[in-house]
């Protein structure tokens, strides 16, 4: 029996990345008005399939199906419904609606789990205008600081704020807290965001395990002066000494380390920004990315030496700042193969590989063991508006999260 409907998943995905900033799709950016209506949309989708809905103190939308056994820990299935600037259709949504669609079959089916079902649209795993991504599930772990929730936007505002606005409740930001082996499992669907899958002619991709990442702010301080008027030999030019940190970052990034790393700066704020003005001060957002703790170290020690041995050349004053760290993660063996023989009943063209972009499971992973699998996306790319996933593709893969959970839940 097919349990899946394919036209009803497709139409939930396609409404809910409607609802966008008109003339800029497809943008729905945390702690924004569109934002919240995309999140009162998902909990009347919720509510309309009986599920008991909860709004916590960091915001985060869960959707509640009730277990023959209460007590076990639930089953978690999530990802986000926010979005980069000019994001696409599928990134993040497609996780949470086939959750959706997965309670939906098993109710309207009447199949009865052992566990309690949990369906979850975490708050802001998109770097937000506050510097800091995995917002929601990090209130989950208890990796959100009272110095995050004080980070600000460019106009002030605070992430504290910003939660309020989206229904949460920070100043009880504590109580939505999980602790280790609170949760049986966490599963999540989502888009390649690469070209594997297509170049390997696959259609599912079991995640083997998931990225790291550390990012800083780096502020350097020179000091503005007239353009036309100063002297190359005598300018204390913050955007040039930034320039140099920035390719500095990219220089050791390159180097061969045990396990693959990426560094990006994709950040710059340059002070006062006139063409006529040596510029003055610059603020650039630094990111490494590894599947090995170590290689984050290593680049990001390398990088912070020679950001401060450019200052000292060029008379700059430069803070750096820890803004945030999640750790990389390896999907156990266990999980592995559960996601592997789920598919066994609807497609061979499986392969594992790692994911290089990192997601809520990297947070969860601190709260029980963790699945993802990867659908093919359209030449491979994503955060961009010509993102795009096939119909059969989100279908096949809400088919392998349910097999997993009635498996799982035996």
């Amino acid at each position: 029996m097919d349990l899946i409907n394919e036209t009803r998943l497709w139409k939930t995905i396609n409404d809910l990345a409607s609802i966008t900033i008109e003339n800029q799709p497809w943008t729905r950016r945390s702690f924004t008005a569109k934002y919240n209506e995309g999140r009162e949309w998902l909990k009347n989708q919720m509510k309309d399939i009986g599920l008991e809905v909860e709004v916590d103190e960091a915001s985060n939308v869960t959707g509640r199906l009730i277990g023959t056994e209460p007590n076990l820990p639930p089953i978690v299935i999530g990802s986000h419904t926010d979005t980069v600037p000019d994001g696409g259709r599928f990134d993040g949504i497609a996780g949470v609606l086939a959750g959706l669609e997965i309670v939906r079959a098993l109710t309207e089916n009447n199949i009865s789990i052992r566990h309690t079902i949990e369906i979850v649209d975490f708050t802001a795993e998109e770097p937000s205008e506050y510097g800091l991504s995995t917002v929601g599930s990090r209130a989950w772990t208890g990796n959100l600081s009272e110095e995050m929730l004080a980070y600000t936007n460019s106009d002030g505002q605070s992430l504290s704020e910003a939660i309020t606005y989206a229904g949460g409740d920070p100043a009880h930001i504590k109580q939505c807290k999980r602790e280790n082996g609170s949760i049986a499992l966490y599963l999540e669907l989502h888009i390649e965001q690469g070209p594997v899958l297509l170049r390997r002619n696959a259609k599912i991709g079991v995640v083997t395990g998931i990225v790291g990442i550390q990012r800083y702010k780096v502020i350097v301080d020179g000091l503005p002066n007239h353009s036309g008027t100063t002297p190359m030999e005598m300018r204390n030019d913050a955007l040039t000494a930034a320039s140099e940190m920035i390719l500095a970052l990219e220089n050791v990034a390159n180097k061969e380390y045990e396990q693959p790393v990426v560094g990006t700066v994709g950040v710059i704020h340059n002070f006062p920004n006139a063409s006529n003005v040596v510029p003055g001060k610059v603020e650039f957002a630094v990111e490494i990315r590894s599947i090995s703790d170590g290689v984050i170290d290593a680049v990001g020690t390398e990088f912070l030496s020679q950001v401060k041995n450019i200052a000292s050349k060029r008379d700059m004053k430069v803070i750096t700042e820890n803004v945030s760290r999640s750790a990389p993660i390896v999907v156990s063996n266990e999980i592995k193969q559960l996601l592997t023989k789920s598919c066994s009943s609807i497609t061979n063209k499986v392969i594992e590989l790692p994911s290089g972009a990192g997601h809520d499971a990297n947070q969860m992973s601190l709260l029980g063991p963790v699945g993802m699998i990867f659908i093919p996306c359209k030449d491979g790319r994503s955060h961009c508006p010509e993102e795009w996933a096939e119909k059969e593709d989100l279908y096949l893969g809400t088919k392998v999260l349910l097999n997993a959970v009635l498996a799982f839940s035996k």
